[in-house]
């Protein structure tokens, strides 16, 4: 015979949810005290049937009369009250705070707990990869600075090689701008880890290593003005953050949340994160806002923190103080890069020591969204691309397609008749007319006015002059905001995002939209001993489809600067006949020339343009340096000791051969000139002092340039060829650019995606530093 049950109604269960919060209890606590199991007490505030037994023990625990719970009385006079009526002890809030942490806690963690972005795999947690967010208390895009201010904070040397990313602004590190401001607006540029961080607080609260004392209550702003029906925010969290992902919930059980949501917030013991007001559909703004602000200004004791795009900024909520995500410094780019690498394949310290070699990589670094990419590229291969112009062109259309196209986020695009395409090639324009003009800042003025003379050649445009205005200005707040390639580093002023993408739209402009290309390409080579250039060089061999467009007028114009010279000529001749003596076949004649052509005139005391041809020059650097610093050996005697020494090292990663830079083989030579025993008393301590900054250090590239220069210095005294003043500086100022010249052509050869025959790749490389016919 079955048990006898008992159903709750729906006061009935009201009536018992608020007596277990006056009791300070959870189910849990209750079920002890009745003697149970958690189902039954489970299924009680269900409305679920559970044996009478039970059913009345609850009630007798909870100071309630059964009959009226169950709904089986007449005079049924059970009394609900409202969160406003309701008197709450501190321990009873302590105790409903403790609930209903518990009840967001796996919402919280199915939410927040795991990213996953561009084409990474698999998600990977939040904590595993949290990078320290710093920020920026004054919003950039507000200051009020002119563009000569700006130049000057970018000094010549860093802003050649970092490009736009120099640290200038105060930083305070983000969770501390959480603590110091109750209501918080987060700005930032697309990828900058906004979402990141708000999941990280949002998990760090959950797990009660932030805020403990509060409920984390987690929502993404794009989800909740796309639900149907419409809720109200406060109907939204009630059924999201119990219930994840958002199933049918009964109604009664519905409004006893929202009364302990109400109760919490209220007392102002909620930490409310408000994820991407810039992903909110236009037609939802008005709506959302409206929300966010009655919201917040309801339950104003709480704690908000709320994320958006920099320049889809256009509100005020009075109450909220603004800041900016600052960008990644080095700390944070080896920080991140170690997280990422860790238990992988690849090594983070390979990956940190070889983007510090990749400048213009390294810039792009100081993007999360962008590290991610670096990343994942880096950890498919072990290196980087020698192709750069691929990576650059994955960036941008990461920022320009995938990263919202991936989280499925429609955005109104300012001007729809401007697609990705246009988009492109008006940044390519732009960008080649700035370039030209060194102007890697320029006016909004100037921006809105090139883009208005742009789309007026569209079809179906309005060429009034108010209306092209208005466009002009759309499209620069959907290109700053929705991709970030465009920002404002001051007020009214604009740039490229970073000097990479400058330089990668100036290629794209030049081979893609530039006619006739053969015409353009040598007029380019102009340009070729400007090193603000390189970079365009580079990145326009890799994307021509025949480099030779490029290659054979720079070799043209390399060869002139030396035409007009007898005495260099003649110069050029010694060095050919030079090499024959040395008797090194194993070399390339070419990588013996370049070396001879600087042997003593210190245009590049790297070597790069020997090295680059031939790794064997690595004996060239080590024989030249035992000539000067040891009495009566000559140079084919220092490459000789140079091969014997190696001949003697068992460990190839120690040999001549293998050293990655002049400055290691130097390490080499001068401890091969030490044991040697051919040096005066002076120079031995000189050198041995030299070496022993070595002792306790990391292997450093700094240290052993330092050390490296040192040496050279105390052998200079020693000239190979003999005469300093045997060309005048102007004959000096044209070997200088002819070399660079070359350093540049033979980099554009190596580059990975240099299209060229193989029989016309061997031709350039034989004939470089030869004299003229």
């Amino acid at each position: 015979m079955a048990k006898p049950s008992l159903t709750a109604s729906i006061q009935g269960i009201q009536a018992a949810q608020q007596a277990l919060t006056r009791a300070g209890w959870t189910q849990k606590h209750l079920s002890t005290v009745v003697g149970c199991s958690r189902q039954p007490i489970t299924k009680f505030f269900n409305g679920d049937a559970v044996s009478q037994t039970i059913f009345m023990r609850i009630c007798e625990h909870l100071s309630l009369d059964w009959q009226e719970v169950a709904g089986l009385s007449p005079s049924s006079s059970i009394t609900i009250t409202s969160p406003s009526t309701q008197a709450h002890s501190p321990q009873t809030t302590g105790l409903l705070i403790q609930e209903l942490r518990q009840k967001v806690y796996t919402s919280i963690r199915e939410q927040c707990g795991t990213m996953r972005v561009l084409d990474m795999s698999y998600p990977i947690g939040v904590q595993d990869i949290y990078t320290n967010v710093n920020i920026l208390e004054q919003i950039t895009g507000n200051q009020h600075k002119r563009i000569d201010q700006l130049l000057k904070e970018c000094d010549s040397e860093d802003f050649e090689r970092f490009g736009l990313g120099k640290i200038t602004e105060e930083r305070i590190p983000g969770l501390e701008a959480v603590k110091t401001y109750q209501k918080l607006i987060i700005l930032g540029k697309p990828g900058a880890g906004k979402t990141t961080f708000l999941k990280y607080l949002a998990i760090q609260c959950n797990e009660g290593y932030f805020e403990a004392d509060r409920v984390p209550i987690f929502v993404t702003l794009k989800d909740f003005a796309e639900v149907e029906n419409q809720p109200s925010l406060l109907e939204y969290i009630s059924q999201r953050i119990t219930h994840y992902p958002l199933p049918r919930i009964p109604k009664e059980i519905q409004e006893q949340e929202l009364i302990e949501l109400s109760t919490i917030l209220h007392q102002g013991k909620a930490l409310i994160l408000l994820d991407g007001l810039d992903e909110v559909r236009e037609e939802d703004h008005y709506r959302i806002i409206k929300e966010i602000r009655d919201f917040s200004e309801q339950y104003w004791n709480n704690h908000f923190v709320m994320t958006c795009r920099i320049a889809a900024w256009e509100y005020t909520f009075e109450k909220f103080t603004e800041v900016e995500v600052a960008d990644f410094d080095q700390t944070q780019v080896a920080d991140f890069a170690n997280k990422w690498f860790c238990q992988k394949q690849v090594k983070a310290s390979i990956f940190i020591k070889d983007l510090a070699q990749h400048p213009r990589i390294q810039q792009l670094a100081i993007s999360p969204l962008l590290l991610t990419l670096i990343c994942l590229t880096f950890e498919e291969s072990g290196n980087f691309p020698y192709s750069r112009s691929e990576l650059y062109k994955e960036g941008i259309d990461a920022l320009l397609k995938k990263w919202d196209a991936k989280r499925g986020i429609q955005r109104d695009q300012g001007y729809k008749k401007l697609s990705h395409q246009r988009k492109e090639d008006l940044l390519s324009q732009l960008a080649l007319v700035t370039f030209k003009k060194k102007d890697y800042f320029f006016k909004q003025s100037f921006l809105e006015q090139f883009i208005a003379n742009y789309i007026r050649n569209l079809p179906h445009i309005n060429s009034q002059s108010d209306e092209l205005q208005l466009d002009s200005e759309a499209i620069v707040r959907s290109i700053e905001a929705q991709h970030g390639l465009l920002i404002e580093r001051a007020k009214g002023i604009y740039s490229f995002s970073h000097l990479t993408f400058h330089e990668y739209f100036t290629a794209r402009e030049i081979v893609f939209n530039s006619h006739p290309l053969d015409t353009i390409l040598k007029e380019l080579v102009k340009y070729a001993t400007q090193q603000r250039w390189r970079e365009i060089f580079l990145l326009v061999t890799e994307m021509l489809r025949d480099a030779s467009m490029l290659l054979l007028p720079l070799k043209q114009y390399a060869d002139k600067l030396l035409a007009g010279s007898d005495k260099i000529q003649h110069f050029l001749v010694g060095i050919d006949t030079q090499i024959n003596t040395l008797e090194c076949s194993q070399i390339k004649p070419a990588a013996l020339r370049a070396f001879y052509f600087d042997i003593d005139f210190d245009i590049d005391e790297n070597r790069t343009v020997a090295l680059r041809l031939d790794h064997s020059a690595n004996y060239l650097v080590c024989g030249s340096f035992l000539t000067r610093i040891l009495e009566g050996v000559s140079l084919k005697e220092g490459i000789a000791i140079a091969q014997d020494y190696d001949a003697t090292i068992e460990n190839s990663n120690e040999q001549i051969i293998t050293a990655n830079s002049a400055n290691t083989v130097m390490l080499i030579a001068i401890n091969i000139a030490i044991i040697s025993k051919q040096l005066n008393q002076n120079e031995r301590a000189i050198l041995k002092k030299l070496l022993q900054q070595l002792k306790g250090q990391p292997n450093d590239d700094e240290v052993t340039k330092e050390i490296a220069d040192k040496a050279r210095a105390t052998a200079k005294k020693r000239l190979y060829i003999g005469n300093k003043g045997y060309f005048t500086s102007q004959e000096k100022e044209q070997l200088r650019k002819y070399y660079y010249t070359i350093q540049l052509l033979v980099e554009c050869l190596q580059t990975d995606g240099c299209m060229l025959s193989p029989e016309l790749r061997y031709e350039i490389e034989n004939s470089l530093f030869l004299p003229g016919n």
